[in-house]
């Protein structure tokens, strides 16, 4: 029996869950750079059974699909191993499915299981969401419960562990027990969002922080994916940081800090690390289109942040920003020093940033302007209101 006929049959011993588990962790480490040999290979023959649509995910069985529903708006390709604040891993989704039915609540889900199939093959949906309604309480319930001690959270932790090597799975966990427990009221927020968020400008920021201000008094817990939701309305993610810009006192670091809604600005250094993760994949695979399109993003955040955030390099965001921006610099050095110096590399075109050509410049200038006689104006009204 050769190489291939022997993985082909060990994989054909494993579950469907379990292989589909498989891919999920293979998939993560190679998108974290771990360069496992065979790797490939494997990932093949798991594709051809999981994906015969084309998809780009793995095809979860229809019970777990139905039960992760209320994740999806949040989901996100691929497997950071970093703080992704509001949002899931679609990579984790598989091992906690395998932990929730083998560990967390065998016999209930074992349970569901079977209403599920037996529903859908009914051609009944609204007992089909109706099912899945009540297993995700009976998940959250259990949740509490385990969660409530460091030591029940922490045995939890290692089991999960057994089945994904990845560090934010488990925070997956605890982000999933939020969502599901919020209900029907991120939906309704999210319908209540524009379709599309062209210009982020005043008018707009002051209408979406009042529904945010609505949404945080019911569901404070839930705030991150609302803030996640509307991030997907938006044109570029670094808008987002204008939640918290707008109402500041100034745009000195401390006074965005201090404003209700300064978790925003991790959240785009969250989004700036997903594309540093998206930039090292296409690189490896000889994309350069698509790395010069998420270089040319990457540095509009990174001037945008310096733009609307004054003091930001002394700060704790600056710090993270400059470390990432260290490891894309390293990543566009590697690739620029492949080709000879008089032949050029696209990454290297100072066009990538366009806030270094000539409208570039003014842009930034009037930007400065406008501060200034939003600073003089402010102040007047403070001079004014003491006298």
């Amino acid at each position: 029996m050769n190489d291939i006929d022997q993985l082909s049959e060990f994989l054909q011993r494993l579950t469907p869950l379990s292989r589909s588990c498989l891919l999920s962790e293979l998939e993560r480490l190679e998108l974290c750079g771990v360069d496992m040999p065979g790797s490939s290979g494997v990932q093949a023959k798991l594709r051809a059974e999981f994906r015969k649509d084309g998809s780009t995910q793995a095809r979860a069985t229809n019970p777990s699909r139905y039960f992760f529903a209320p994740l999806e708006l949040l989901l996100i390709d691929g497997a950071p191993e970093h703080a992704n604040m509001g949002r899931i891993s679609r990579n984790t989704l598989t091992p906690i499915w395998e932990w929730i039915c083998r560990d967390l609540l065998p016999t209930m889900a074992r349970d569901y299981i079977k209403a599920i199939n037996d529903q859908v093959n009914a051609n009944n949906p609204k007992e089909v969401l109706k099912t899945a309604s009540i297993f995700q309480t009976k998940v959250v319930k259990v949740l509490e419960n385990t969660l409530a001690s460091a030591e029940s959270a922490e045995f939890a932790r290692g089991k999960l562990a057994q089945y994904t090597a990845s560090r934010t799975a488990f925070d997956d966990v605890r982000k999933m027990q939020h969502v599901l427990r919020a209900g029907d009221a991120l939906p309704k927020f999210n319908e209540k969002l524009p379709e599309k968020i062209a210009k982020f400008e005043d008018g707009q920021v002051a209408q979406i922080t009042a529904q945010l201000d609505a949404f945080k008094k019911s569901r404070p817990d839930a705030l991150p994916f609302a803030l996640a939701l509307v991030a997907r309305r938006l044109k570029t993610s670094w808008q987002l940081v204008r939640l918290a810009t707008k109402p500041a006192a100034s745009k000195s670091a401390a006074d965005i800090a201090a404003t209700r809604y300064a978790c925003v600005v991790p959240m785009v250094l969250d989004r700036l690390d997903d594309k540093r993760l998206a930039l090292r994949i296409a690189l490896r695979h000889n994309r350069i289109l698509i790395a010069r399109d998420l270089l040319a993003d990457i540095y509009d955040t990174e001037y945008a942040l310096k733009v609307r955030i004054d003091g930001i390099e002394s700060c704790e965001w600056g710090i993270r920003l400059q470390q990432l921006m260290d490891a894309i610099a390293a990543l566009v050095s590697a690739e620029v020093s492949r080709f000879p110096s008089n032949v050029g590399h696209i990454l290297g075109s100072r066009r990538l940033r366009s806030h270094d050509t000539l409208g570039g410049k003014l842009s930034y200038l009037a930007w400065k302007g406008r501060d200034v006689v939003q600073d003089g104006a402010a102040a007047f009204r403070k001079l004014i209101g003491q006298t």
